[in-house]
Parts: structure tokens; sequence; C-alpha cells
């Protein structure tokens, strides 16, 4: 399918309309593992996971990649002199200025030098940035974001350069040295350690989820806002205690994805958990919050439920919530690993309406293994990076796009 794409990139982009359920048909592929993180930086993809070995879209040249590699949006092309060194699997990845990307992940060494679990490399020739020199210590980074010189770094990290910082802090962009205005700290883990799973910005908050239940000592189970809007920032007056109930015992923390809706008005969260998401429970669902709502007991403004598999990754476009993970089902409040009544198939992603929670009709398909770990729209469309072979009833292997039609 040839499609003309436009290539301005955005970190919360507005779409007027569903993206098509026919992929793209120049998308390389890539060959083992799993892909966990996207990025656009102006016309280059940057595709970071657990992963050796990449092809390009006709499937004819094999290249060795450790982690991470780069391709041309436009035209498919594997960027050839972008062959970076990692030591471990990439987790998070947000577009730098100047041709660069920030990569993150559990990963000690880069090009075989000491390095740490945060990086920022030259998309020309994969090699770190001089200057940029973060010193997490301690863990891995699972999450980045970033606004103009600050950016905002999430993972199970303990300590950044001679700060301690467990799981959160905001970095200079450029040096990658600690922000000592923000002071957010998540604390009291429901696992042996602190672990921020995602982060998302709009133009005043940043939204936080992971396994904490505090934020800044008050009380925000697994999910809290932070108002970015002044020169400190300070705990926004929002908290949910759609978190508190207990998913399966090998879930204590079960939040993952999280995206803002283009305007900031709401944000969307998906979560996994096990098969025990019936009526209230919180397991196994995706959920709308209204971003600017105070108060101390705010419920979701929706709730749309799997009925038992795993939601990982969200995209609010405007036209629509697109949800990736390895579920059977949506509109499936009353089903445990069955298909209850309303129940809708839709295996391994999914577009919720933004009003009404309810699945629309898009439905292209996805074979569903572990699940989609890496959404990304943009203004041409949407790109996925999962970990199975089967996209919109297509051969394309960990990595695809549904353009805008």
């Amino acid at each position: 399918m040839a499609i003309a794409l436009a290539l301005v990139p955005s970190s919360s982009t507005a779409h007027d309309r569903l993206v098509s359920p026919d992929p793209v048909d120049n998308t390389p592929h890539v060959l083992d593992g799993i892909v966990n993180a996207l990025a656009l930086v102006g016309d280059t993809v940057v595709v970071g996971g657990a992963f050796s070995e990449v092809t390009d879209a006709s499937r004819q040249t094999v290249l060795s990649r450790a982690n991470l590699f780069a391709y041309s949006l436009s035209t498919g092309q594997i960027l050839p002199d972008f062959a970076p060194d990692l030591d471990g699997p990439v987790s998070a990845l947000t577009s730098g200025p100047s041709g660069t990307v920030y990569v993150g992940g559990d990963f000690s060494t880069i090009n075989q030098s000491a390095g740490g679990a945060l990086t920022r490399l030259n998309l020309t020739d994969g090699s770190a940035v001089a200057g940029f020199d973060p010193q997490i210590v301690d863990g891995s980074v699972s999450t980045l974001a970033r606004r103009g010189a600050q950016l905002y770094a999430g993972g199970d990290f303990e300590q950044v350069g001679e700060s301690a910082k467990a799981g959160l802090a905001r970095l200079n962009a450029t040096t990658g040295a600690v922000d000592p205005t923000f002071t957010i700290t998540p604390g009291t883990p429901l696992t042996p350690k602190v672990k921020v799973y995602a982060l998302a910005l709009s133009r005043d908050r940043l939204a936080v989820d992971g396994s904490f239940t505090t934020l800044d000592g008050l009380s925000r189970p697994q999910v809290g806002l932070v108002d970015i809007s002044t020169a400190t920032p300070r705990l926004a007056d929002w908290r949910t205690d759609a978190y508190t109930a207990k998913c399966m015992a090998s879930f204590p923390s079960y939040v993952r994805g999280l995206d803002f809706a283009p305007d900031g008005s709401y944000f969307a969260l998906v979560t996994t958990g096990g098969p025990r998401g019936r009526g209230s429970l919180p397991c196994d669902t995706a959920a709308r919050f209204e971003t600017y709502t105070t108060g101390r007991t705010i419920r979701p403004t929706w709730v749309n439920h799997t009925g038992g598999d795993s939601l990982y990754s969200v995209a609010a476009t405007g036209a629509a919530v697109y949800v990736g993970g390895h579920q059977r089902w949506m509109d499936n409040p009353k089903g445990k690993d069955t298909a209850g009544p309303g129940a809708v198939p839709r295996e391994g992603i999914a577009a919720i309406d933004p009003l009404s929670g309810k699945a629309l009709a898009w439905n292209p398909g996805r074979e569903r293994g572990i699940g989609v770990k890496a959404f990304l729209a943009h203004k041409g469309g949407l790109l996925v990076g999962s970990d199975t072979t089967r996209l919109g009833r297509e051969y394309h292997a960990r990595i695809g796009m549904f353009p805008l039609p």
C-alpha cells in the first residue's frame, strides 16, 4: 500500500479521523525478540527493544543490530550508519534536538564504553553525544519524556549522579544533571523497589504511574499528576482510588501505559493484573480520567474491560484511544478469560471511542504474543511495536504503521 505521509512529529499528536486498518508496506522487520519503544526525530524512526537482527521491507538484507536501530519513515530504508552497541535491552526512547535521540533501558555499556542506563546518541553514526552524562545508578530506565531543556526519566533506579532519586527525576537535557527544583518522589512501593512504568506530558501536567502508593509523601495509589506550570513543580490536587484494589498476587502493581489527549484535557491509562477484572475491578482495563478534576476520590470517566487479558500501551489521538496488549476482547466487563455479554473481538489491538469508552469498529487484528509494547502517533499515522509478526493480517515483524487515510 503506497501512501504519501506528512512528516511532522508531535509528542501528543491530534488526528481528526481513525488510521487505516491497512498497514503501510515499507516498514522494516525485526527478526527476533521484542520492540519496547519508538521515537520519531524528523523523518527518522528510532526503534528500541531486545533484539539482534533486522531486515528491510523486502526481506533481502539482514543486518545485526544490538537492541536499537533506525529507519526512514518516508522510505523505510534502514539507516546504515546508526548501529550503536548496547549490552542490554532498550525500554524507553524520546526525541532529542539536533538529530539526536535519548535512550533508556537496562544496559551498562554503550559502544563498549561504560555508560549507564540512559544515554543520548547521534543519529548520524550512533555515537554518544559529548557532555550528556546523567550517571543513573542502581537500576534501569523504563520511560522518558522531554520538553525543551527538561528531560524526565522514570524507572527503578535509586540514584542519579550524587542525588538520591528513587524512580523519578528531571534532568538537564543537555548535560544530564539533576534538576534540584523537581523534588516529587514516589514512595511506599508495592514491589521491593519503587518503579515508574510510564510518564506522559501535557502543556502543564506530568502524569506518572508505577509501583508506588505515595507521591511527595501524599497518597497517590499507583498514579498521580504533577503540576509543572511553575518554576517549582508541585503535586496536583488529583487523586483516585481506582487502583487500590488488588489484582492477582503476581501483579502487586498493575498500571502500565498512559497518554494524554492532544489538548491535555484527559489522559488514558491501561493495566495488566490477570483475569479478575469483573465489574468494578481495574485489572486488565483501559480507563479515561479528566486532567483538571480535583479531589481525593476521582473516578474514571469510563472503563473498558478486556475480560482477563493485559493491556500495555495506549495512544490518545482525539479521534480514538488506541490500546494494545494481548487481549482477545474489549467491552467485556463480565468476562473472565471468556467473552461475556456484549464483548467484541479485538485481537491484540483496538480503538476506543474517547467519549463513550466503547470499542470502535476499527479492527485490523494483530497476532497476540506478549503484546503491543509501544505506540507512536504522528501526523502521518500510528506506529506499533510488539513481539509478533502479523499486523493487519499481513507480515510486519514486530514493527508496523497504520497510515491516516
